[in-house]
């Protein structure tokens, strides 16, 4: 009898040092769960995802397609992202587009950045804009527009560069298919001048 009394009174008595260390651990968890996780704020890991995809976008993306009439453009950034109002619009950084005329020409476009809009097929390039022929034209501008589905390209302002005729400025250019269907057509308008330089004669 004596033995089953120490007994009960060795198990109250850790009891009553193993109960406080017990709820103390549970309360020191309780506190530290507290600090860590605050559910009445934003999960701020979904913001940060979210953040991070409008701003990285897609990497070296590339769009490529066929006009109307058969000409080949293909569209190159080093990066894209999604504008956070209009899904189909696109902002894109450091761009290289290529027009692959039927007839053998190519035109080369060069840009700073780029705002494209997915539904209506176009893209309008800004900063630095720069553009090529394969037939001897380079042409710098500030800002131009061209389109996806058909063979159309303007600027909304001056053009300045040099040609097979000379040193070229003008008010605008535009670049459009020509009237028979066949091949394109660049046209410079609103106050064009025109430095001739002739070419070398043969020795």
């Amino acid at each position: 009898m004596a033995r089953g009394g120490n007994l009960h009174s060795r198990l109250v008595a850790w009891m009553k040092i193993i109960l406080p260390l017990a709820a103390l651990a549970l309360l020191s968890t309780l506190f530290l769960l507290s600090r860590s996780v605050d559910p009445t704020k934003e999960p701020i890991v979904d913001i940060d995802l979210e953040q991070r995809a409008q701003e990285q976008g897609a990497t070296r993306p590339r769009f490529s397609g066929v006009t109307n009439a058969g000409d080949r453009i293909t569209f190159v950034a080093e990066n894209a992202r999604p504008d956070r109002i209009d899904p189909d619009r696109l902002f894109a950084r450091d761009i290289l587009a290529e027009i692959g005329l039927l007839r053998g020409n190519q035109f080369t476009i060069r840009a700073n950045t780029a705002d494209m809009h997915q539904r209506n097929l176009t893209a309008t390039v800004s900063g630095d804009v720069s553009v090529t022929t394969t037939d001897g034209y380079h042409l710098l501008t500030d800002e131009l527009t061209f389109n996806f589905d058909t063979l159309f390209a303007e600027t909304p302002g001056p053009v300045e560069g040099f040609g097979p005729p000379g040193h070229i400025t003008a008010g605008k250019m535009r670049l459009s298919q020509a009237a028979d269907g066949e091949g394109a057509e660049l046209f410079f308008t609103d106050g064009v001048k025109l430095v001739y330089k002739p070419e070398k004669p043969e020795e």
